[in-house]
């Protein structure tokens, strides 16, 4: 064998791989979002962040049951808290998040759930997922908003569906 020859074999033997791994991670994103069903949470609006308090439906944020085992909870992100604070659901309710900002960016990440969304100040995000088992689940900024960003925390209760009512 000649040397250019042996030079040749040696490209393809590293073309092939730099080539083959952007592909498979290509195919790995594809197979996630579609197969799997995992989505981006949807800007499904605009509102003005100055005028939460008279437009619908951020003048009167917290949960509303929609119909049996269906629920709504319309939040707002501001420094440092969420309104509301705590959220109260029955056991295998499906619940909806509309979430929106005050102020600047925030972050909603509801643990042990699929509920992780951007809030953008004047942006509506929209979530929907179902909470089967009872107990205690935190809610988090993960998005730096400022000097009291660590104390931004809620919490959503899902209580055994016989006894549950949800908070308003």
């Amino acid at each position: 064998m000649n040397q250019k020859y042996l030079g040749y074999l040696f490209e393809i033997a590293w073309i092939l791989p730099s080539v083959a791994v952007p592909i498979a991670f290509l195919v790995a994103i594809v197979i996630t979002a579609f197969a799997v069903g995992i989505a981006v949470p949807g800007n499904v609006g605009r509102v003005d962040p100055k005028a939460l308090s008279t437009t619908a439906p951020f003048d009167q944020p917290g949960v509303r049951e929609l119909a049996p085992g269906r629920y709504e909870a319309v939040v707002i992100a501001q420094l440092f808290n969420f309104t509301p604070g705590e959220i109260e659901i029955p056991a295998g309710s499906k619940v909806t998040f509309i979430v929106t900002s005050r102020d600047v960016i925030h972050g909603y990440k509801i643990e042990k759930s699929p509920i992780n969304m951007m809030v953008v100040p004047g942006q509506i995000s929209r979530m929907t997922t179902t909470f089967d088992t009872p107990g205690e689940y935190y809610i988090y900024c993960h998005e730096y908003c400022g000097a009291g960003h660590h104390l931004m925390v809620g919490k959503l209760v899902v209580t055994p569906a016989k006894t549950a009512s949800a908070n308003r």
